[in-house]
């Protein structure tokens, strides 16, 4: 058989069982999903008897096993070399997710008398912890868009961000509009399709960012609802990987890549080359150009 009718051939087979991608390195960005440690809540469900309505649910915080948890994986992201690599930490505005994030990217203990104010004070919301620093890590964004999915459950209503700039100093809530939470209500059940829409809207937003590492700290639900919906035009065994469900105080790494140019045309390591200009053209033209340009000296 020809040599170039062998090529042809190897050439079109590769050509049909190619499945990977390139995209520009500019217009990727790495996120690490967190869904929040146990909360009182999840404690709670384990119980045959359970009113998720009960006041004593409201805003759930960390328990003991859960802040064990965020223990865990603080450990495992300094160990990774993780925590250096973050820039942005983004947090749903509720306690269970804000103590989460605090403890597993935040600076350490706090020591007083230090400029920069903690990330979380002393025994917040009586955790018995030790309050955590702002320095050596990340800034802190809280984002409603990151909440749980709505329901009449009373572990999904935030507390005021009064209260919680009391208890987390260093978190910036300045992107939340209301003091007190407008978005949950006794009988208000968010639609599937919303929460799919906030999640898919979060992520087109974070090409507003500059950062390229991001750390978001969120929620089951909401976890669960936005990625089936990226998974919906995967391989069946990527859409499985996408829609399986978060465990407490689980971490994943996810590359965002711009389709739609919603990011920066820029890239900080691209080199635009021809510096110093020369000949711009395939080597075996280049050679034949150089020997003409010779012969003509």
């Amino acid at each position: 058989m020809d040599d170039n009718i062998i090529i042809r051939l190897c050439w079109a087979e590769m050509e049909a069982s190619t499945v990977a991608a390139l995209y520009p390195a500019h217009r990727c960005k790495t996120v690490y999903l967190v869904r929040h440690a146990q909360g009182f809540h999840n404690a709670a469900e384990e119980s045959d008897i359970i009113d998720h309505t009960s006041p004593a649910l409201l805003d759930a915080q960390l328990t003991p096993l859960g802040w064990s948890q965020v223990d865990c994986l603080r450990e495992h992201v300094t160990k990774s070399g993780l925590a250096k690599k973050i820039e942005l930490v983004i947090v749903s505005p509720l306690m269970r997710t804000m103590q989460t994030a605090v403890g597993v990217f935040g600076g350490g203990n706090y020591t007083d008398g230090v400029s920069a104010p903690p990330l979380m004070v002393e025994g917040a919301e009586n955790s018995g912890r030790q309050p955590i620093s702002s320095l050596n890590c990340p800034p802190f964004l809280a984002v409603e868009a990151c909440r749980e999915k709505l329901s009449v459950l009373t572990s999904d209503k935030r507390s005021s961000i009064t209260r919680y700039r009391t208890l987390f100093p260093a978190i910036d809530f300045s992107l939340i509009k209301n003091d007190e939470d407008v978005l949950w209500g006794p009988d208000v059940i968010e639609t599937d399709e919303s929460v799919v829409a906030r999640g898919m809207n979060l992520f087109d937003w974070l090409w507003t960012r500059e950062e390229k590492e991001i750390a978001i700290v969120t929620h089951c639900g909401f976890l669960y609802h936005t990625l089936n919906t990226y998974g919906k035009g995967c391989h069946p065994t990527v859409a499985e990987e996408l829609g399986k469900v978060f465990a407490n105080c689980e971490l994943r790494s996810m590359v965002l890549v711009d389709r739609s140019k919603l990011g920066s045309d820029t890239s900080r390591y691209n080199f635009a080359g021809k510096i110093p200009a020369g000949l711009d053209m395939p080597s075996d033209v280049a050679d034949k150009k150089q020997a003409e340009e010779a012969s003509k000296n």
